[in-house]
């Protein structure tokens, strides 16, 4: 059986002492540190070789400081992290002197702002559209964490950025849990058109019944999307902490290798690392 390469496109990290997360008081769950430490030790058992950090939405006076944190983090002997997808305010008049200074720190893949928790109009806006924009030729890509009502909205926001390579986070972030397939899957559909859009395979188990859900439950949510994106544009990842919600890091690993029972190694291989390592220019 062959071992594959696993990169982690999806990790949180958490420490309260260096920043400020003003959301976390809101979800009891997660209210503690996630720290680097805590992650490796899991990711290593579970074949993980690579990890990019993902924003974690910290206090906008925090959003280049939590770039400085993973950075500090990624230079340790033999650190899992390589590179971080930052935090942005593309609706903002400063997001392209800011994006200037990203373009100066090789750690900085992408770019994401929160969208699934704001309001449904605020990526119509003629700045934040602007400014996005400004990402084609740089490199950078753009994640989208959109909720299936806000999807038709990312679609048009992918059609005015043709140049700009977008990555749609959490494979829709379907409603798992309130059998929300039919909403959904004619969306993810659409979406899939679009060259410029990869999907990514993560975060479906905080999105199903912890107490209830089996492989059963998350397969046509995740094969509809490989069906749809194909194996060229997927990558996957963790979504830890959040993962926790639905069972745990080691729980979704497995779970990701029997959604994939039957397919072929050059699938798995792209989905699990290839892709990655090409979008991001992985070394």
């Amino acid at each position: 059986m062959p071992a594959f390469e696993l990169i982690d496109t999806h990790l949180h990290l958490i420490d309260q002492s260096a920043l400020s997360y003003p959301w976390l008081s809101g979800v009891e769950a997660l209210n503690r540190d996630f720290r680097y430490e805590e992650y490796a030790l899991q990711a290593h058992r579970v074949g993980i070789t690579q990890a990019l950090h993902m924003e974690v939405d910290v206090a906008p006076s925090d959003i280049e400081s939590e770039s400085a944190y993973i950075g500090s983090l990624a230079k340790r002997e033999g650190s899992l992290i390589a590179g971080a997808i930052s935090s942005s305010r593309p609706e903002e008049d400063g997001f392209a002197a800011f994006l200037e200074r990203q373009k100066t720190n090789p750690l900085v893949k992408g770019f994401r702002r929160v969208l699934h928790v704001m309001p449904d109009d605020l990526s119509e806006g003629t700045l934040f559209r602007q400014n996005i924009k400004r990402l084609a030729g740089t490199g950078l890509t753009f994640d989208l964490c959109v909720l299936p009502r806000q999807i038709d909205k990312a679609t048009a926001l992918v059609d005015l950025a043709p140049g700009v390579q977008f990555i749609l986070d959490h494979c829709g972030v379907p409603d798992i849990k309130g059998d929300g397939l039919n909403e959904w899957r004619g969306k993810i559909t659409d979406i899939a058109k679009r060259p410029n859009v990869t999907a990514k395979i993560s975060g479906v188990v905080a999105y199903a019944d912890a107490d209830t859900w089996r492989i059963e439950t998350l397969k046509p949510y995740v094969h509809h999307v490989i069906d749809s994106f194909g194996w060229d544009r997927l990558v996957w990842g963790s979504d830890w902490p959040v993962c926790t919600l639905g069972g745990g890091l080691a729980t979704w690993v497995a779970a990701t290798h029997a959604l994939l029972s039957g397919c072929s190694d050059s699938e798995k291989s792209r989905l699990f690392s290839g892709n990655a390592r090409r979008i991001w220019h992985l070394a």
